[in-house]
């Protein structure tokens, strides 16, 4: 009998223009959580494309339990047992829990009228639940569940037919701490039955929690298998692998030096998301906020953009009063918002790079009657592109073609070309490897060096590390504002989470 599950040897894709894959092998055993690591554009996503069925592959053999097995559609993928949870799973938010876990298989008779037993599949769905730890009401609709209910109930959908390996892409990117928990103890609960999962994170901090293997995926081709014990919780070792060099620091040298102050933020409040909020935001400075979901600070970063009115307090610029209705306004008034949520908010993923980037700031390449000049548009987005260093470096891309770490610069580079005087980066690295992160971090620190730079992020090690001033918010208030350099990373932890440093 074979050691692994799964085993997918000597696979290969090549795109035009890019080998995606170079002869790759991975194996997976029965009951273990396997992390797959790379940075982004390393392959792993055009692996996991290939054992799920939305990719062929050019050359390699898929194993299952040592039996050879052709995958050329994600039918072919489910009929084997194999199923992919994606970063953001797709359902429809006003059926309830139970009738998404069986979307598409709602009744045993095929056609229009076979009669659906809503008690039955609410029984059945409520059977597979109860095989695990967790709690969730499969009555409710998924537009009222968390983004863990949500998550688990992706994993029930895949648990519903008859599944023997799970991949789980980005699973924790938009979950709090007690949510990841959850989402951890339901991983004990299907390793107990032998069921085997690929993990795909860039937050290596959780590879360490739940992994017993890890594979990392450079330039289309495996370099290393390891134990998670072998590599002994070193991010930096992991880190190393993944970008093929020795990485010294993730974070750039503060600066001591603060100028001007651009952005002033007087006791503003906004209903019952946040009360009362200060600050000032100077140049040379980079002013770093953290939070939690339901903190407050995702509206406190819309408020300051116009997307959302305030109820009370004000806003200035160089210490005038400004009143903000729209984005459109907040532009004007030289702020910008980079969004946490690339796909939603900040990109239109079907449009080139070029289109993304000036989309904010039109009138930058525009004649006098309103007509874009595509050669200057396409000469300043390349310049753009090569700073950030976006690759492919294709102005004629589009952004759907690009890795996350990359669309992510694309992003920034919007926000670059309306040539702010104070940005906002919500969640600025969210799903973005190591080595993007670095580029991206040294980017900031720059950009900090001519303009005002808030940082809000839910990651306490980031905000410590790159930030030279902390507000830390819980519940909608500030439990926290303090220079970096006089409080730890785990006090600004605390303040997030209980409000208090102890």
């Amino acid at each position: 009998m074979t050691e692994y599950r799964l085993e997918m040897r000597g696979i290969s894709k090549e795109f035009p223009g890019v080998k995606a894959l170079d002869a790759v092998d991975f194996a997976l055993k029965p009951g273990e959580v396997h992390a797959l690591l790379g940075i982004n554009g390393a392959g792993k996503s055009t692996l996991i494309k290939i054992l799920s069925g939305t990719y062929h592959k050019d050359a390699g053999n898929i194993f299952l339990d040592g039996n050879p097995i052709e995958i050329n559609s994600p039918q072919d993928a489910m009929s084997h047992g194999i199923a992919t949870v994606y970063q953001d799973p797709e359902m429809i938010p006003s059926f309830a829990g139970y009738e998404n876990i069986f979307l598409g298989f709602e009744t045993e008779r095929r056609g229009s009228f076979g009669r659906i037993d809503r008690k039955k599949l609410h029984a059945q769905a409520q059977r597979i639940l109860e095989q695990f730890p967790v709690k969730v009401d499969l009555t409710r609709p998924v537009s009222e569940l968390t983004a863990a209910e949500q998550e688990i109930i992706a994993i029930l959908r895949a648990l519903s037919r008859e599944m023997v390996v799970l991949v789980l892409d980005e699973p924790t990117s938009i979950l709090t701490e007690n949510e990841k928990q959850v989402l951890f103890r339901l991983m004990q609960g299907l390793k107990e039955q032998g069921i085997a999962i690929i993990y795909i994170s860039h937050r290596l901090e959780e590879i360490f929690q739940v992994a017993d293997r890890l594979t990392v995926i450079r330039d289309g081709r495996n370099v290393a298998t390891l134990e998670a014990k072998e590599v002994g919780a070193d991010d930096m070792a992991i880190a190393e692998l993944m970008l093929g060099e020795k990485m010294d620091h993730l974070y750039p040298a503060k600066t001591p030096h603060v100028g001007e102050e651009m952005l002033a933020v007087r006791e503003l409040s906004f209903e019952d998301s946040f009360q009362d909020i200060s600050f000032a935001a100077r140049i040379g400075q980079i002013l770093g906020i953290f939070g939690l979901v339901g903190s407050g600070v995702e509206e406190l970063a819309k408020a300051i953009f116009g997307f959302i009115p305030s109820t009370r307090g004000k806003l200035q610029i160089r210490g005038q009063d400004i009143h903000l209705r729209s984005p459109r306004d907040a532009i004007q008034n030289g702020i910008f918002l980079i969004p946490g949520d690339r796909r939603h908010e900040g990109l239109i993923d079907v449009q080139p790079i070029s289109f993304n980037v000036s989309l904010a700031s039109l009138k930058r390449v525009s004649d006098l009657l309103g007509f874009v000049r595509r050669k200057k548009e396409k000469q300043e987005v390349l310049e753009l592109i090569k700073q950030l260093a976006i690759t492919p470096a294709d102005a004629n891309l589009k952004v759907s073609y690009l890795s996350g770490g990359n669309q992510q610069k694309v992003v920034i580079s919007k926000g670059l070309f309306t040539e702010a005087q104070t940005y906002i980066f919500f969640e600025p690295t969210a799903g973005v490897d190591v080595g993007a992160k670095a580029g991206i971090y040294d980017l900031i620190r720059r950009l900090s060096h001519r303009a005002a730079v808030i940082l809000i992020s839910s990651d306490c090690e980031e905000i410590s590390g790159l930030c030279d001033q902390v507000m830390a918010m819980f519940k909608g208030r500030v439990t926290l504002d303090e220079a970096v350099d006089r409080v730890t990373a785990g006090e600004i932890l605390l303040c997030g989470v209980k409000g208090t440093r102890t």
